[in-house]
């Protein structure tokens, strides 16, 4: 009966420990408040580390603006690599990698706003490859590459256009006119240009990706590379200042 008894007590004693929230400081806690006063002030004193200042990126902007062939599909963009040129040539600038993967000229259009947004120092233009392969006709692609030059100019903003073709399978009665167009926009709003963004590439197996259409690592290092010289000379003034 007395060991009984004395279960029951122990039973309510721990029991009232648990439900009156006492646990720690009734019910065997080693911890004194004498030993919690000093961890406190030993953790108070402790100095926090100051944050770190992260300095804004004042270079002037590049935009790349296009579709895949500009956003990269797989590994480093041609974006990439342009970067690197200008850093190892001393331009003080910054590329955007505005590219958007599967994009058409109408979708290029609708997206303008977020270019001229960024207030860029050069923006280097490269659409059309999605409309040819889907065969949208060539003036309503003309029109729409048209209509994105004359947002930029008209926010003074200095572009250069970057042309590509289609494989002769698509017929001549469409490739042609679909190639001509770039050469015809850059005579109409004297841009410089490139006629075929992918003229020493697409020639050469270990540049492509399997697919046949996008360059991979070492074709998109080419690309950039072409890109580079084309707009060199729009940099070089800007080169000049700052150095």
């Amino acid at each position: 009966m007395l060991g009984t008894m004395g279960n029951r007590r122990s039973f309510f004693i721990v029991a009232a420990c648990l439900t009156g929230g006492l646990f720690l400081a009734s019910c065997g806690s080693n911890t004194s408040p004498q030993s919690e006063q000093r961890t406190e002030s030993a953790t108070s004193s402790t100095p926090a580390a100051p944050a770190k200042a992260v300095e804004p990126d004042n270079r002037p902007v590049i935009v790349t603006f296009g579709d895949s062939l500009t956003a990269g599909v797989a590994g480093r963009s041609y974006p990439d690599d342009l970067q690197d040129l200008l850093d190892e040539n001393g331009y003080k600038y910054r590329v955007d990698n505005q590219g958007v993967s599967g994009d058409t000229t109408t979708d290029g259009l609708a997206r303008i706003g977020n270019v001229i947004a960024a207030h860029p120092a050069l923006v280097i233009l490269e659409f059309g490859g999605n409309d040819g392969l889907r065969g949208i006709p060539v003036e309503a692609t003309k029109k729409n590459l048209e209509e994105m030059i004359e947002h930029l100019k008209q926010a003074d903003i200095p572009l250069v256009l970057l042309g590509i073709t289609l494989p002769p399978n698509y017929g001549p009665d469409y490739v042609k006119p679909f190639t001509a167009m770039f050469p015809e926009l850059a005579k109409k709003y004297r841009l410089k240009f490139m006629p075929f963004l992918l003229i020493n590439v697409y020639q050469h197996p270990d540049m492509m990706q399997p697919d046949g259409i996008h360059p991979n690592g070492k074709g998109n290092q080419v690309v950039a590379r072409d890109v580079f010289h084309l707009i060199r000379p729009l940099l070089a003034a800007y080169r000049n200042a700052v150095r």
